[in-house]
């Protein structure tokens, strides 16, 4: 027959259970509690400066090219066709040389045509002058004429007063012989003020035909000139550039045709981002790299507006060039903002631009590792920045971009 048997109690088993669930959970938790493991990072991947005490020069580097102090612009005076080259670029001229030989023949009857016009009107004033000057000689003819009736007249009125006191003759003939005189002497004295307007109209009509005459010449005179700019020549002597014009070509009135620089008389122009340039003053000293040596200079003029993210500077030379130092040559220059004495400076960080607070890994343990400071920066340099505060002098830090590591306080270095 079958036997009841009790059911054996578990409380061992349980217990066992439970302490592992109690363990689970307490390594869970430690291990949540632990911080992530710090990156570790090759020590030649990094670039490490010291913070040091003493001077830095605060400076602005900006590429430029040299420029030729003194530029002419030859421009073309009238339109016309390109018949011969005389020069070409790069080649040295004197003042005078023939670098162009252009044509225009509508400009040869233009200059023809304003010469004849300047003899038409000098024929003219010449005509003028003798058709006026017959009329004065005609008019003091008749005032001479005019003053022998007048001088007969009045002896004729005296003779007649003198028979009409013995009267030998009528009142009438008499008083007729006195308005005579009257009449005569009337006359004579209106073609009197007649000469005197013709000869101020000589002087208004002559003055006037003079000047047409003279507004023709200058006429005539700039279509010369425009007729032998046609023979393009040097204006003062130098190097010729950007003489690319080729025979048969037509240029237009104004068309820059060439240029004449000299070689020996050189400006840097440089082109200074717009974030750097409100530091840069006139007068402030300056070095200028061509590549084959340095030229010390100062600058002497600033664009007062920026463009295309850039102010345009001028930096006047004051050594001597190199050789190869040629108009065009691309250079870098620096200007020298200022000097700073006694301060903390380190070298700039990669990451960012100076001048406020930002995160820096500071070395620790003998450089095995480095943690994350705050530090406040003040004015940059191109290669070095001012520590105002959070490092002090002989501490070394990472000037690389750490950028990766930014949620990172601490990194290892091996």
């Amino acid at each position: 027959m079958d036997i009841i048997r009790a059911p054996k109690k578990k409380t061992g088993r349980n217990i066992a259970i439970g302490a592992g669930v109690l363990a689970f959970t307490t390594v869970a938790v430690l291990l949540a509690r632990l911080d992530p493991a710090s990156p570790t990072l090759e020590r030649s991947t990094l670039l490490i400066d010291s913070v040091s005490r003493g001077d830095i020069v605060r400076d602005v580097r900006a590429p430029g090219t040299l420029v030729s102090e003194q530029i002419r612009f030859i421009t073309a005076q009238a339109s016309a066709r390109v018949e011969r080259l005389a020069a070409e670029s790069g080649k040295n001229v004197r003042t005078g040389d023939l670098l162009l030989g252009l044509s225009n023949p509508d400009l040869q009857i233009q200059t023809m045509q304003a010469e004849q016009q300047v003899r038409q009107a000098q024929i003219d004033l010449l005509n003028l002058r003798t058709n006026l000057r017959s009329q004065i000689l005609a008019q003091e003819g008749l005032l001479a004429s005019m003053n022998t009736q007048l001088v007969n007249a009045t002896q004729v009125a005296r003779a007649t007063d003198s028979l009409a006191a013995q009267k030998l003759v009528s009142p009438f003939e008499s008083n007729s012989a006195k308005a005579a005189v009257d009449e005569m002497r009337t006359r004579y004295r209106v073609e009197q003020e007649r000469l005197a307007l013709m000869k101020q109209a000589i002087d208004a009509q002559v003055e006037m035909q003079s000047s047409q005459v003279k507004q023709l010449e200058a006429i005539a005179a700039n279509q010369q000139r425009r007729l032998s700019s046609l023979q393009v020549r040097a204006p003062e002597a130098g190097v010729v550039q950007d003489l690319t014009l080729q025979l048969g070509q037509w240029v237009p009135e104004g068309t820059t045709l060439a240029r004449v620089v000299q070689p020996g008389r050189l400006k840097a122009v440089l082109r200074v981002p717009e974030s750097q340039a409100k530091d840069i003053q006139i007068g402030q000293r300056a070095s200028i790299d061509t590549r084959n040596g340095l030229i010390p200079g100062h600058v002497n003029r600033k664009d007062p507006s920026a463009q295309g993210g850039t102010v345009t500077i001028d930096v006047a030379l004051d050594g001597a060039l190199p050789s190869g130092a040629v108009p065009d040559l691309s250079v870098d220059g620096t200007v020298i903002i200022e000097k700073i004495s006694n301060v903390l400076h380190t070298g700039r960080p990669a990451f960012g631009a100076g001048g406020g607070t930002v995160s820096l890994f500071k070395l620790v343990d003998d450089g095995r590792a480095a943690v994350r400071v705050q530090v406040e920066l003040g004015r940059i340099a191109v290669n070095s920045v001012e520590v105002i505060r959070g490092l002090d002098a002989g501490d070394r830090v990472i000037l690389s971009d750490m950028t990766p590591y930014v949620s990172v306080e601490k990194v290892k270095i091996k």
